[in-house]
């Protein structure tokens, strides 16, 4: 049965706001999440590639939800030429409907009570301190009173837009991204492959991230500005009838991805942004999934802590700590998607060919993006922060 009142309702049950309620729950404090969709996890919006490392600081890998292990990074040019990086660390192909079901399963161990299907239109306020949600669930029009509300709702995130918060994001800075689920394909099941050039995608990258041996997630992400002139799906469309005409299509999925930092406020009196609602993604690639679980946990905490001690001012301790994780790390990532977006065609085959000069034991994500940014000191700064410091 619902309670009238929680201490903290989670808006959205992604990676985010799972984590975000669990980390809270944990704190001993009563926790609510609704989810508009009638299942966690789906539709899948994402290309479900991610580190091993931002997978187990939140829960152990399980092969249930692994599709497939990567290890290696496929750089492909514009003339066709390949660099082959073994990677560091190993990464993952998640299955993510079953991964985003466990997520929510330890945030209901924690204490957490989850509803699907219910589907938040607006906000309570005591004056100018959000103070709970206003929802649909089972046709009926509800009310629910909490101390702190997270929003976790994804990009648009109008939950934060309601309390006041500047969640718009200009077209520039948005990626237009499409993405298929083909099969009957042949990939090496090890390897992600990311193509770079005009005739891939510009302002972007295409991307294979392999399911099985022949099973993959095909997609890219273009700028805002080129979608004007050929649309994201066009290029996809391209690339699928010259590299696999016979492929069965299995999933199509298409939006926007914010490759931009951290919006500059993510809370206000009452409300917390967590995950995509807060541009949590990293800049440079476009991942959030660990990010978001990232940016939830650090939520989750900072807002029962703001309970237990009845602080409600406590809650802005949030952007300190997301910013000392994260944040500022996101814009050394955002600095360097600058500097490398608007290569030429000519560019990315010179990174090529002076990669595969190297020898293999330093065929380096690092090595390669200093090879990228050799005539751009500033950058050069910025990759060492990334790449070579703790």
């Amino acid at each position: 049965m619902m309670k009238s009142e929680y201490d903290i309702v989670v808006v959205g049950a992604g990676p985010a706001g799972s984590m975000a309620a669990r980390f809270a729950a944990e704190k001993g404090v009563s926790v609510l999440v609704l989810e508009k969709d009638r299942d966690v996890g789906y539709p899948v919006r994402c290309g479900e590639a991610v580190s091993k490392a931002g997978i187990e600081e939140f829960i152990p890998s399980d092969p249930k939800f692994i599709a497939t292990v990567i290890n290696k990074f496929s750089f492909i040019a514009p003339d066709g030429s390949e660099v082959i990086v073994p990677l560091e660390e190993e990464g993952y192909i998640l299955e993510r409907r079953i991964f985003d079901y466990e997520l929510a399963k330890t945030a209901a161990a924690a204490g957490a009570e989850i509803l699907t299907r219910a589907y938040v239109n607006g906000l309570l306020f005591d004056g100018n301190k959000v103070n709970g949600v206003k929802f649909e669930y089972d046709g009926e029009q509800k009310e629910i009173k909490s101390k702190i509300v997270i929003a976790a709702d994804g990009v648009e995130s109008r939950v934060g837009r309601w309390a006041g918060l500047k969640t718009h994001i200009d077209f520039r800075d948005m990626e237009s991204a499409v993405q298929i689920t083909a099969s009957n394909i042949s990939v090496k099941p090890d390897t992600c492959y990311f193509y770079f050039g005009e005739e891939y995608a510009p302002q972007g990258y295409f991307w294979i991230f392999p399911k099985d041996s022949k099973t993959a997630n095909i997609g890219l992400g273009v700028g805002g500005d080129m979608n004007r002139k050929k649309s994201a799906l066009t290029y996809l469309n391209n690339f699928m009838k010259k590299n696999y005409p016979g492929a069965s299509v299995l999933t199509r999925i298409a939006g926007g991805v914010p490759c931009v930092p951290t919006l500059d406020k993510i809370v206000a009196p009452g409300i917390m942004l967590a995950g995509d609602a807060a541009r949590q993604v990293n800049p440079l690639s476009g991942g959030g999934i660990a990010s978001g679980m990232i940016g939830g946990s650090i939520a989750g905490t900072v807002a029962a802590e703001s309970v237990l001690m009845n602080k409600p001012e406590y809650v802005f301790e949030y952007e300190k700590r997301w910013n000392d994780r994260l944040g500022k790390r996101h814009l050394i990532f955002n600095r360097i998607k600058n500097g490398i977006y608007n290569f030429t065609d000519e560019q990315f085959n010179g990174i090529a060919h002076a990669a595969l000069k190297l020898p293999e034991e330093k065929r380096t994500l690092g090595n390669i993006f200093k090879t990228a940014l050799v005539n751009k000191p500033k950058l050069l700064i910025d990759v060492a922060k990334v790449f070579f410091t703790k």
